[in-house]
């Protein structure tokens, strides 16, 4: 999983709300599908970018496949978040892009 899949992940607002749903308790896909205006296979798609991303887990029960989120990447992913803005506060020695002309 890298930074980039969790981004494309994300940047969907239907696997948001995929998210937001499993938040609660874990869900099948049928669940989930009923939640949505949208066919299965497309279901599956957004399944399919969500589980590349590491952000849920899938686990077959019987004919069913139950969907849960993977907190350790949530985790993984707010750290990579914040490591972009966090500064180690010490002075690289070079000039300062901004204000070079």
């Amino acid at each position: 999983m890298g930074i980039n899949d969790t981004f494309k992940a994300l940047a969907d607002p239907t696997r948001r709300e995929i998210l937001r749903l499993l938040r609660d308790r874990d869900m099948t896909a049928g669940e989930l599908s009923d939640q949505f205006q949208l066919s299965k296979p497309t279901m599956s798609g957004h399944f399919n970018v969500l589980k590349a991303a590491g952000l849920i887990i899938s686990e077959r029960n019987r004919n069913r496949i139950v969907y849960s989120i993977n907190t350790s990447a949530f985790d993984d992913a707010l750290g990579a978040v914040l490591g972009l803005f966090k500064g180690d506060g010490e002075d690289s020695g070079g000039t300062d892009s901004a204000t070079e002309k």
